[in-house]
């Protein structure tokens, strides 16, 4: 049988503009609970009520069925107008109650009603004011990190960076080669067949010099990077903010924008000039393969004609390119992951933002150097 002297129980009283609830006995899973639908009549019933005492100086035992009654106790109080002291709980409860609500509860519903057209566009103003302000902020930390490692007074861990070098280098040379390879061998298919209709056959190494030096070599280059190491970036980043490893750094004295993000930029800066212009040759190169087995162009032909229409200009147009897409890309990418989130979803969401904003400020940004190259005649 059940001990009855050791069962949960309550008493309450009425002390000025507080109503005081005693908790007594065994709280404990298995050990029959008084209603607490009771208690809320009792305190319904109390008018001009402004506080909630909660108080146990005898309990025998508590576990988790104690603890829900009081963090449901304490909503429906708050809910009714009343604020709610612990004062009087054991400190073990207390401190758990306080834990339980360190993070709100999501009170969004599928019936809230949607806000209205101009709420919503002054929402994504504020949003995308918030994002620019904390983009510039990073930009400025940047910026400071960097010119204390120009002079001299940070330091990069040897190791780490040549492993980022090697990622974002060596190990890209396969599918980069390969997509550059493909590219340059369809723009010469498709530039060789309306040739041949003149008779200009020839021009087909002009087509796929020029395309791929000024344009295509280094925004292949910067669209391959952005999906396989902007992202990765990000993803790496972000992962270590989900583990605190990022909070671990700052708790050390450690910048993470010093230890994480400056070596990626100068990795990306460094490295995909170096890519674009393997991209370059291996694109002609696949020109070169379509030119000579579809048309009576032989390769000394194809590589003078090269030699003429395309001249260190416009290699160099390619490499200054690549250079402002390394920094994009590594910018994006190490943002993303600096601000994710805390949960394993968020890393998919900063990786994936990090691509589309790489590729979109790719694009933008060649648009404006086409206009910027062509009023300055290079």
């Amino acid at each position: 049988m059940t001990d009855m002297t050791n069962k949960a129980d309550w008493s309450s009283r009425r002390k000025g503009d507080a109503f005081v609830v005693h908790f007594s006995g065994s709280w404990v899973n298995g050990q029959p609970k008084p209603d607490m639908h009771l208690l809320h009549a009792d305190i319904e019933a109390e008018p001009e009520l402004h506080t909630l005492h909660l108080e146990a100086d005898h309990l025998v035992g508590w576990d988790s069925s104690l603890l829900i009654v009081i963090r449901q106790l304490c909503e429906w109080a708050e809910s009714q107008g009343l604020s709610t002291h612990l004062e009087g709980m054991p400190d073990g409860v207390r401190n758990l109650i306080v834990l339980s609500r360190a993070v709100p509860e999501n009170k969004q519903t599928q019936d809230t009603c949607p806000d209205d057209f101009l709420s919503t566009i002054g929402e994504t103003a504020l949003a995308a004011y918030r994002g620019l302000d904390g983009y510039f902020a990073f930009l400025g930390q940047l910026c400071i990190d960097l010119f204390a490692f120009i002079r001299g007074r940070g330091k990069l861990r040897s190791k780490d960076f040549l492993l980022i070098l090697q990622a974002a280098g060596a190990q890209a040379v396969p599918i980069v080669s390969l997509l550059s390879f493909l590219t340059g061998l369809i723009i010469a298919f498709i530039g060789v067949i309306q040739l041949q209709k003149f008779a200009a056959d020839i021009y087909v190494a002009d087509l796929v010099g020029l395309a791929v030096t000024r344009e295509l070599g280094a925004v292949m280059a910067g669209v391959i990077m952005a999906g396989r190491t902007g992202a990765a970036f990000a993803a790496q980043i972000g992962s270590m903010q989900v583990n605190e490893e990022v909070d671990a750094l700052t708790t050390f004295g450690i910048s993470p924008m010093q230890f994480l993000v400056v070596p990626r930029v100068l990795a990306l800066i460094l490295m995909l000039p170096l890519l674009c212009v393997c991209a370059d040759f291996v694109a002609m190169a696949g020109g070169m393969v379509v030119a000579v087995t579809i048309s009576d162009v032989s390769v000394l032909q194809y590589c003078h004609q090269i030699q003429v229409a395309v001249e260190l200009s416009d290699l160099f147009v390619g490499i200054f390119k690549s250079v402002i897409f390394g920094l994009i890309i590594a910018l994006a990418g190490c943002y993303r992951g600096l601000n994710c989130g805390r949960d394993a979803s968020s890393v998919g969401q900063a990786a994936t933002s990090a691509v589309v904003t790489s590729i979109t400020w790719i694009v933008v940004a060649d648009a404006i150097f086409a206009v910027m190259f062509h009023i300055l005649g290079i």
